[in-house]
């Protein structure tokens, strides 16, 4: 973490800046993407940011270390444990752990809903003992939890320029956009980890199911009826994009960049999976380098247009300081557990 950033944040005590650190790193670690579209937002909001993708990092590396040697019972007790230490954590601000730490200030800074981090730990115990989901509706789900709280608790950070319930929909289609990107670039490694997160319901009809993906993965051979299951797959997260867009316009102005410069780097994932030719049972399609390059100066340049027009907007001489935004609900309705 630069000290730029947590003293524009007014970030103060040495614990604390050890701990935004600490979540910066995991962030630049972990999230190649997104650490790249967070380096569009202004200074002082990256550290917030950088402590909601640590947690997030972090819950996912318990679930990771859990080994499955482990019996099923003692794994999901371990992460109940890990669940109520961070509630309790997040309720009287007295956490060791940094992450933790960092996403207590967080949340006490941007006054976050708590209920977004326990559906997330919720979402990762499901991890230990789900490997499949029979449709979408319950795909979306567990989605809830792990993809569409992510985008609610970032809306506090970025601000709105409407009101924060009519932008939440679409922050929570965005998460499940960006997630549903993963799920279709990462099938073959997915595989390897016992795990099938595209829908059965959507594989079969294609004639797919998880024993031809696993002989496909393990042969090295192509199949075209699962060429066309993840050429679906694609075209459903093109529609969840096309939902989450009309709320990139909700944004803070100066926010907006770097959301926009995130939304066109994951929607070129699924472009570098389709250029690819669907081939993501057996690799890891990538974005090239140019093209981050280009879509980053694109950020910056959107960025640098966003702080001229703020700046003019403070000069102007009937210019008044804007009425804070009402407290609103952000939190969408989970679905009903299955």
């Amino acid at each position: 973490m630069t000290a730029r950033e947590l003293d524009a944040a007014r970030i103060t005590d040495p614990a604390l800046r050890t701990a935004y650190t600490t979540c910066r790193t995991l962030n630049a670690t972990h999230g190649r993407t997104y650490f790249l579209a967070t380096r569009l937002l202004p200074p002082d909001r990256r550290p917030a940011v950088h402590a909601l993708y640590g947690f997030a990092r972090w819950a996912d590396d318990i679930v990771d270390d859990l080994g499955e040697d482990t019996p099923p019972a003692a794994r999901a007790a371990t992460l109940d444990r890990w669940r109520a230490q961070l509630l309790a954590g997040l309720r009287d601000r007295t956490a060791t752990e940094p992450v933790v730490r960092a996403l207590a200030d967080t949340a006490e800074r941007y006054a976050i809903d708590h209920q977004h981090f326990a559906d997330f730990m919720t979402a990762m115990r499901a991890d230990l003992a789900v490997t499949d989901y029979a449709t979408y509706e319950d795909l979306c789900g567990y989605m809830h939890g792990s993809a569409a709280v992510i985008g609610l608790q970032m809306l506090p950070v970025l601000g709105t320029v409407v009101p924060r319930a009519e932008a939440a929909p679409h922050a929570a289609a965005l998460g499940r956009a960006f997630q549903l990107t993963n799920f279709l670039r990462d099938v073959g490694e997915d595989l390897d980890r016992g795990r099938v997160y595209l829908p059965a319901d959507l594989l079969a009809a294609h004639g797919v199911d998880r024993p031809l993906l696993e002989w496909s993965r393990a042969s090295g051979t192509r199949d075209a009826r699962i060429t066309a299951a993840l050429r679906a797959a694609a075209a459903l997260t093109r529609g969840v994009y096309r939902e989450a867009a009309p709320g990139l316009a909700m944004l803070d102005p100066v926010a907006r960049p770097c959301i926009r410069t995130a939304f066109v780097l994951y929607g070129g994932i699924l472009d570098a999976v389709a250029a690819d030719g669907y081939a993501a049972v057996h690799r890891r399609a990538a974005v090239p380098p140019l093209r981050r390059a280009l879509v980053a100066a694109d950020g910056l340049a959107r960025l640098a247009a966003a702080r001229r027009r703020a700046r003019a907007a403070t000069r102007r001489p009937d210019a008044r300081p804007a009425a804070p935004e009402r407290s609103t609900p952000c939190r969408e309705t989970a679905p009903a557990s299955r």
